[in-house]
């Protein structure tokens, strides 16, 4: 005969015995709640997170496809709205002054986007190592984002001003000219992309910056002991392993590049003759000007069907960025 004593022993040092059965029988403690009930558990989860999806069909889903419904009426103020179905968004497609504030959008916010990331990554490279005074410097590349917009950009009109502005002055004095910004196009265009990869490189300077102090110090290592130059280690191993971070900063000041108004407004007004106008600009001037909020609804939802398009294959290639890494 075993003892009672040597025959649980044994029973209970079997490798698929689970010590914790006759508990989770009992009281339902000591092990992991089976699958069943997370999925029973499902719709209590969602029905947690509806304030939050009612809050944003209120804020966002709701107003935009008003806004789509509006540019298939003519409206204005006093009129009720009159279906039309794509009259406005053919107007819109005739009109040259909007063929015009498309192509410098396309300039001015590609200028922006990719002058902020060379310089933004630059600068995380280079403070990414031991430098002396790296936070004090550090600092001061963030001090731009700390101003207001509008006053980040009159400050830069009037250091710019032809008679009395310092900075004209500087390139006076050193034989430069001065800058034509509020007759040239061209150059006010210019300059708004300057004021605008000023004030806002310091957000994609933070993400790369950030990502970059994540790298392991042991991968940057095993690539010494494989010989690679630093070029290439910064090609085939800090490059990939900050793309995700790249891709999300990309794409981020797509989103609000594409939004560009201040810039331009407060420099010219799309001037001279709306020849440096914007998309943000033309859509204001159909809103506020000329009251059509049919055309102002359609530009509108041209710029959100533009910014979903220049979107898709980012967030489609940050996808597989973060399932690789994942």
């Amino acid at each position: 005969m075993i003892p009672e004593q040597e025959t649980t022993r044994r029973v209970d040092a079997r490798p698929d015995h689970n010590p914790n059965a006759g508990r989770a029988v009992a009281g339902g403690r000591g092990v992991a709640r089976p699958v069943t009930d997370r999925r029973a558990l499902g719709w209590r989860q969602y029905l947690l997170l509806t304030p939050t999806w009612i809050l944003l069909a209120a804020a966002l889903a709701l107003p935009t496809l008003y806004v789509g419904w509006l540019s298939l009426n003519e409206s204005t103020y006093g009129v009720d709205p009159k279906f039309v179905g794509l009259k406005n968004y053919a107007r819109v497609a005739a009109d040259p002054i909007f063929w015009r504030a498309f192509w410098n959008t396309f300039f001015v916010v590609n200028a922006v986007v990719y002058g902020e990331l060379l310089l933004g990554l630059g600068l995380a490279v280079l403070l990414s190592g031991w430098m002396p005074g790296r936070k004090l410097i550090i600092a001061v590349i963030l001090a731009p984002y700390a101003i207001t917009e509008s006053s980040a950009i009159i400050m830069w009109r009037y250091m710019l001003e032809p008679d009395v502005g310092i900075a004209t002055q500087m390139l006076a004095a050193l034989g430069l000219g001065q800058v034509e910004w509020a007759t040239n196009p061209v150059a006010t265009l210019s300059l708004a992309a300057v004021i605008a990869i000023w004030h806002h490189m310091p957000f994609t300077f933070l993400i790369l910056y950030a990502a970059l102090c994540t790298v392991p110090g042991d991968v940057l290592a095993a690539a010494d002991i494989d010989g690679a130059s630093a070029w290439q280690k910064f090609r085939l191993v800090t490059l990939k392993m900050i793309m995700p971070a790249i891709l999300i900063a990309v794409l981020f000041r797509y989103i609000f590049a594409l939004r560009m108004f201040s810039e331009v407004w407060l420099l010219t007004q799309g001037g001279p003759a709306r020849l440096s106008e914007l998309l943000a600009i033309y859509l204001y001037r159909e809103t506020f000007k000329y009251h059509d909020f049919g055309a102002a609804s359609a530009t509108g939802w041209i710029m959100l069907l533009l910014s979903l398009f220049i979107a898709l294959p980012y967030l489609q290639r940050m996808y597989r960025e973060l399932l690789h890494h994942g």
